[in-house]
């Protein structure tokens, strides 16, 4: 009776796996090449200060491709020259000097970022691409290089240190030995009683910049005295992170917004009135969709700037991926997915293509299933061969017309190889 009980168990639960992954196919949508365009020629509205272009997956050639592809496509056809990753804000400084200056490598540049899934060669190129535009163009036309990210120290931690060595030597060494336990390296080591003293110094060295404000732009400059004072809010909040951990995706995308904006006015300032913002779709999406129930990075930006922000979300039909499998090594994976909308396109011959959700809005059909929730590609940097079974482990549920307002499908997509 017991080997019948579990029998009966484990083909309710086949079924249950077979249902959720959800493998049907849906209509291709007659001439529904008429309302694509290549990713060249994308166009977004004059008054989008903000453009978020998300990840379906981060293992992907491309994917990673395509962060170059549409930087280029929008410095030509928006006047954007400011290029923001989801990855370390302190370590994106290192790849804005190389692109800016020339110092170091384009491989060693991206190695700063400490996120593996950017160690590829798709990155490097981009980064090589952006020095090598940087050396030829006219002052006013060069690109700029950000991260929005806080999950790391060291080079916030060396930006501001540097910074306190131009304005107050003495200060310098005295905040070097309070941060002198505090790494990369060792901060998943770091006890609670350790941070929250951490936690009390960065507050004290905040302060010590407020306090000193006019003293020290005067001994540097405006924009200085304000990356500084950026250093060390990204050090608190990858504190924060640590000392809130059951409330560590909520707080992470209120940061990267938040960093976000601080890029976005920084920019302005500078005479740069638009940003591209790559990071992986959960977190550009507006409609904070994802299952794990925290309000994303996009649901913020939505908030603030209204039409001014405009996101491009992706997705794929066959793909084959590389990610972790839990115990950090790093695997390849397939998958095939189908949703109504990726399946409208289905007979679109480009195996990458630009979606226009206004423009697509002019078809009945298409505006049916912009305006039906459907499970949309949305693959982390960990994964495990059994996810692919259960679709709501690498999908989002989510209406496309309220999460995006475009996106850019890959019909055949390939893994990157991560370089150690």
């Amino acid at each position: 009776m017991v080997f019948v009980k579990r029998g009966f168990l484990l083909i309710s639960a086949l079924f249950l796996l077979l249902s959720l992954a959800g493998c049907g196919k849906g209509e291709p949508i007659k001439d529904a090449s008429k309302y694509t365009s290549a990713v060249e020629d994308i166009d977004i509205p004059n008054d989008v200060k903000v453009i978020g272009f998300g990840e379906a997956t981060h293992g992907n050639v491309e994917f990673q491709t395509l962060k170059k592809d549409v930087f280029q496509a929008l410095i030509k056809n928006e006047n954007v020259r400011v290029f923001v990753l989801e990855g370390d804000f302190g370590g994106a400084q290192q790849i804005n000097q190389f692109i800016l200056n020339g110092t170091g490598t384009a491989e060693e540049a991206v190695k700063t970022l400490d996120y593996g899934i950017y160690k590829t060669e798709q990155m490097i190129e981009f980064v090589q691409w952006m020095h090598d535009y940087n050396m030829t163009a006219d002052e006013k036309d060069k690109v700029y290089f950000y991260g929005n990210d806080m999950q790391r120290y060291d080079f916030s931690k060396k930006g501001l240190l540097d910074y306190y060595e131009v304005v107050d030597q003495d200060k310098a060494k005295e905040y070097a030995a309070l941060l002198q336990h505090v790494s990369n390296k060792t901060m998943r080591d770091l006890k609670n009683d350790q941070l929250k003293e951490l936690d009390e110094n960065i507050d004290a060295i905040i302060k010590d910049l407020e306090t000193n404000k006019d003293a020290y732009v005067k001994q540097s400059s405006k924009e200085a005295y304000l990356f500084a004072a950026q250093y060390v809010q990204i050090m608190k909040q990858r504190t924060q992170l640590f000392l809130n951990d059951s409330n560590y995706m909520n707080l992470r995308d209120e940061y990267l917004a938040n960093n976000l904006q601080w890029i976005v006015d920084f920019e302005a300032a500078q005479g740069h009135d638009k940003v591209l913002m790559s990071a992986h779709n959960g977190h550009i999406e507006k409609t904070s969709a994802n299952m794990a129930g925290y309000k994303s990075m996009g649901q913020y930006l939505d908030e603030v700037y209204k039409d001014a922000y405009f996101a491009i979300g992706t997705d794929f039909v066959n793909n084959t991926f590389q990610a972790q499998n839990g115990s950090g090594e790093r695997k390849e994976y397939t998958i095939k997915h189908h949703n109504a909308l990726i399946d409208a396109f289905s007979e679109v011959k480009e195996n990458i293509f630009y979606v226009d959700f206004k423009k697509a809005n002019e078809s009945p059909d298409l505006a049916d299933i912009l305006a039906k929730k459907q499970r949309m590609g949305n693959i982390g940097d960990d994964f495990s061969v059994w996810y692919k079974f259960m679709k709501m482990l690498y999908t989002i549920n989510m209406t496309p017309a309220e999460a995006y307002n475009g996106m850019i499908i890959v019909q055949e997509a390939t893994p990157t190889k991560v370089i150690e």
